[in-house]
């Protein structure tokens, strides 16, 4: 399993254990995030960088290509508990639909400058941030981000984001598979609004994490 103990050079803080009850009208609404298909491009190897940051790798000058998405959130419990200290993965592909994997076709294309894959841990409020991209579609999927949470307690989820709205989500199998149960797609659409008070010209989006 991997160490629960990385830090964002973003400046982002490590919590530890499980934290405060959120308040009764959200410990009401028990529906998780339903688990999906890690998919074939989980990374075979980590990157030299692998916090939060996907655009900016360390030691570039250049960033990735694409659509900046601030990604944030918290990561919860069905009870309502903030989950701080779980491992928050996410990984994707670049703007061009590759994604850094030896299985993928075209891999010498990929751009450099984008880090593909980060890591974060919850902070005490159960908080996660990524800056990544907008997702992007490739041929047979609807754009989307993966994701992995790994509690302090061990539990684990696998799960993906799409881009809600989006006229692929529903010609997507891993998509329709994911959104059966009232409840589900709210959990794994993201809206997408301008974040000018956050970057110039990338877009935002808010989704909890939910862990049955």
């Amino acid at each position: 399993m991997l160490k629960l103990s990385i830090l964002s050079r973003r400046g982002l803080l490590v919590g530890a254990g499980t934290g405060l009850l959120l308040p009764s009208a959200f410990a009401a609404d028990t529906v998780p995030t339903p688990n999906q298909t890690e998919g074939p491009f989980y990374p075979a190897g980590f990157p030299a960088d692998m916090d939060n940051d996907l655009v900016q790798v360390r030691g570039q000058q250049a960033r990735a290509m694409g659509e900046v998405l601030h990604l944030r959130g918290r990561v919860i419990g069905v009870d309502g508990r903030l989950l701080a200290g779980t491992l928050v993965e996410v990984w994707q592909c670049d703007a061009q639909g590759l994604y850094d994997h030896p299985r993928q076709s075209g891999r010498d294309r990929r751009d450099v400058a984008f880090q593909g894959y980060g890591r974060i841990m919850a902070d005490a409020d159960g908080r996660y941030s990524f800056r990544t991209l907008k997702p992007v579609a490739y041929p047979g999927r609807t754009p989307h981000i993966h994701l992995k949470a790994v509690t302090g307690d061990g539990r684990l989820l696998t799960s993906q984001f799409y881009i809600a709205g989006d006229p692929q989500n529903e010609r997507d199998g891993v998509f329709r598979g994911a959104v059966r149960q009232p409840g589900q797609r709210e959990r794994i659409e993201m809206r997408l609004e301008p974040a000018p008070g956050i970057e110039a010209g990338a877009l935002a989006s808010s989704m909890d994490i939910v862990i049955g």
